[in-house]
């Protein structure tokens, strides 16, 4: 059996699958909104809930795992992993003093000369704690890895906004500079295998102690890989909290003035971008049953003449950098319908826009879009999307990241060999 865990927003899973890919078992935590000060405790909390959830016959199979986490959510910890500051979560834009440094060092186009970016956010931490206090500083899933491995490793795809190489999976001499190469993870692929769990642990937990822990990857990317989609010019939407794009490439594009960077992909990129917009902002002013009764009363194939950039609070990622920008939802319609079918709508002519930055920048034009997240499941938005995207676009088989990072445990490195039937 294999485990992938998935660390996002608000909740937590769990997915234990066969060799063959087929699900065992799956196990959900709900974490809500977390003050600052208590996320790191409720994540490990919830890492080991997750795993005593699985059956006790399942855990005593598991050969390895593996965990996706929110890119660029930034521990600051001593060598034992206790946190030394509360987690600064992705969006948190409150680095943008280091950024200059970090763009003379790296290029203005760097994806770690954003404020949000994982650097950005040691250097941060750095200044803030003072010299000495921290030893290490790791992203989520590298530190939820870390609390079963006892290694402090992380993937270049979580490494990638903290500086590291994607195409050599090391750290520059810039990056190495700027923040001591002394506190920052050891670069492994996703997928590479970090050890075994930790003895004590196992047994704790009631796990096969010969189980591997692998190194992870992002949340959306191991949203990516459920979906098995592989070849140049195969997109892949996450329509969760926030609107992420990932698009297979021939080409490596990063310019993060657009909020655009490319991960490694094996032979392949995988480009693309984060959108501040998504299901946040529509959960500020629907529920899901408005949700689910209005969209029956929405026409896709009609324009609203709605102009509005739907954002939960001010400050953009991608296709638009910048912190500052302000949520746009007025003018206000006489009906709830018209008002979702305006969101819906901006949401779709971001995505569009995304797509069309990463072709203009250089990258292999997207011909298909695959659909992961929960606004998959709404067929009105699904036909709004396609007519503004010009490509088909369809739901994802399976598009749980939980069912992502299990595939990852499953094969390894071998994932990104690009061959459909892996």
């Amino acid at each position: 059996m294999y485990l992938g865990l998935d660390f996002g927003t608000t909740g937590a899973r769990a997915c234990v699958i066969a060799p063959g890919g087929q699900i065992e078992d799956m196990a959900r935590v709900d974490l809500g909104v977390l003050p600052e000060h208590e996320a790191a405790a409720a994540w490990r909390e919830g890492l080991f809930s997750l795993i005593a959830q699985i059956p006790s016959g399942m855990r005593r199979r598991l050969e390895a795992l593996a965990i996706a986490g929110t890119s660029a959510t930034v521990l600051a910890c001593d060598e034992a992993f206790n946190c030394l500051h509360p987690p600064l979560p992705y969006h948190d834009a409150r680095a943008a003093a280091e950024v200059p440094a970090i763009a003379r060092a790296a290029g203005a186009a760097h994806p770690a000369a954003m404020a949000a970016s994982g650097l950005a956010k040691i250097l941060w931490l750095k200044r803030h704690l003072g010299p000495g206090r921290a030893r290490l500083f790791l992203n989520q899933a590298d530190w939820l890895a870390g609390l079963l491995s006892g290694r402090a490793a992380s993937d270049c795809h979580n490494a990638l906004k903290m500086g590291v190489d994607p195409e050599t999976c090391t750290w520059p001499e810039w990056a190495a500079w700027l923040a001591d190469i002394d506190t920052l993870p050891t670069p492994v692929r996703p997928g590479a295998g970090l050890g075994l769990l930790e003895r004590p642990r196992a047994r704790e937990l009631g796990v096969n102690p010969d189980c591997l822990v692998r190194a992870g990857t992002t949340d959306s990317i191991a949203a990516f890989l459920a979906t098995g989609v592989s070849q140049p010019g195969e997109a892949v939407t996450s329509l969760g909290s926030t609107l992420v794009l990932k698009l297979v490439s021939s080409t490596r594009v990063d310019d993060a003035r657009h909020g655009v960077y490319s991960h490694w992909f094996g032979r392949l990129w995988l480009t693309g971008g984060a959108s501040n917009a998504g299901g946040a902002v529509l959960r500020q002013h629907f529920s899901d049953d408005e949700l689910a009764q209005l969209a029956h009363e929405i026409d896709p194939r009609r324009d609203c003449g709605l102009d509005y950039y739907p954002l939960p609070r001010p400050g953009e990622r991608f296709p638009v950098n910048d912190p500052a920008l302000p949520p746009r939802l007025e003018p206000r319609p006489p009906t709830r319908a018209e008002f979702l079918h305006g969101m819906l709508e901006g949401l779709a002519r971001i995505e569009a826009r995304g797509y069309r930055l990463l072709a203009e920048l250089g990258a292999t034009p997207a011909t298909q879009v695959v659909s992961a997240g929960g606004g998959a499941r709404n067929p009105a938005y699904t036909r709004l999307r396609e007519r503004l995207l010009g490509v088909p676009v369809r739901a994802a088989q399976e598009h749980e990241a939980c069912y992502g990072a299990a595939r990852l445990a499953r094969h390894g490195t071998d994932l990104f060999s690009g061959e459909r039937d892996v």
